[in-house]
């Protein structure tokens, strides 16, 4: 089975279950009956919902660490989805040090403005933008349809410094207008690839 689909699906069940079921364990049932990768791991949503209603979750009480920590793993997953192969072996580091623990920063300021029933509403989206898009993932609320927060990388170029890449976020406080910054990594003078290249 190809190493990111395993990758994908350990973190889906893991998300899903709240850490209750041993994705190890499904995915060897999965190898055991020779399913197709199609077949097994097709999924038509867009978005990952964390507060989904399960059998598991109404066995168990809500958990806000557990939470988060699960949707810093997803916002992980997207950042690398959207680096693509050819960016993330080159920053991958920094961004693991730099960036992620101001994403989980953000994420957790974000988490003490919302009520314990507004945050099961909350989701991650999984289709970061291509190209020379900003976006990384939103954070939705499926209560009111709408963004809370969106993670955006962008690509700077000051005068002789080389290429930087940007990373901010925005949140719906101010319409998604001021930049709240993550920090920069530094690429090089040569344009980088577009992104998910």
């Amino acid at each position: 089975m190809n190493n990111w689909i395993r990758k994908t699906l350990f973190v889906l069940v893991t998300v899903l279950t709240f850490g209750l079921v041993t994705p190890t364990h499904l995915i060897d049932q999965v190898n055991a009956k020779n399913l197709n990768d199609h077949d097994a791991f097709e999924a038509p949503n867009t978005e990952i919902a964390f507060g989904q209603s399960n059998t598991f979750e109404q066995e168990t009480e809500f958990n806000k660490e557990k939470f988060l920590e699960e949707l810093l793993k997803q916002a992980e997953v997207q950042s690398y989805q959207k680096f693509g192969t050819k960016i993330k072996p080159v920053i991958e580091n920094e961004f693991r040090e730099i960036i992620l623990p101001n994403i989980e920063k953000a994420l957790e300021e974000m988490a003490v403005q919302f009520p314990e029933e507004d945050l099961k509403n909350l989701t991650i989206t999984e289709q970061p933008g291509t190209g020379h898009s900003e976006k990384i993932f939103n954070i939705n609320n499926r209560g009111i349809g709408k963004d809370v927060l969106r993670f955006h990388v962008r690509r700077d170029n000051p005068p002789q410094a080389g290429y930087w890449f940007n990373f901010h976020y925005h949140t719906y406080h101010d319409d998604f207008q001021n930049h709240h910054e993550l920090g920069s990594i530094y690429w090089a003078k040569n344009t980088p690839p577009k992104w998910m290249s």
